[in-house]
């Protein structure tokens, strides 16, 4: 069953490329940017992060944490990272459990789909691979600045 817009947002802990753990109920208080995406270095989910790279400055003066969440490795994750200069962490789930567990899948197969998780732990928003990588992007920018 996919998590839709007003569930509780399901804890998870993944590890991320600065080598750390990632716990999605560590960041209460503040809003969260949780986005799967298809693999890393394709051209799409390419333009997805360099565009949240763009606004990643914005968001955090907001107050939001961005976490992007594939399967492949933590090692894959850091070359994609460096490569691309991200300033927010990529977490690996390998088994896809936590994809999974969100139901953040296109058409059957891995896609790209973003929850924005509200202060409180709270789904507000779900959207996925019918959007364009770069209206994923503008979405999460206008939802961290409704405040």
């Amino acid at each position: 069953m996919a998590v839709s817009a007003g569930d509780t947002a399901p804890d998870f802990v993944l590890k991320t490329t600065k080598n750390e753990t990632f716990r999605l109920s560590s960041f209460r208080g503040r809003k969260v940017v949780l986005f799967f995406y298809p693999a890393d270095k394709s051209p799409g989910c390419t333009l997805q992060v360099r565009g949240l790279r763009d606004i990643h400055e914005d968001l955090v003066e907001l107050g939001v944490e961005v976490i992007g969440i594939n399967s492949a490795s933590v090692d894959s994750h850091l070359n994609f990272s460096e490569c691309n200069s991200l300033p927010f962490q990529i977490a690996s789930d390998p088994d896809n459990v936590v994809r999974r567990l969100y139901g953040a899948y296109s058409w059957g197969l891995p896609g790209r789909v973003t929850f924005l998780v509200d202060e409180q732990g709270i789904v507000r928003e779900v959207f996925s691979a019918i959007l364009r990588p770069l209206t994923h992007v503008k979405r999460v920018k206008a939802w961290a600045r409704k405040g």
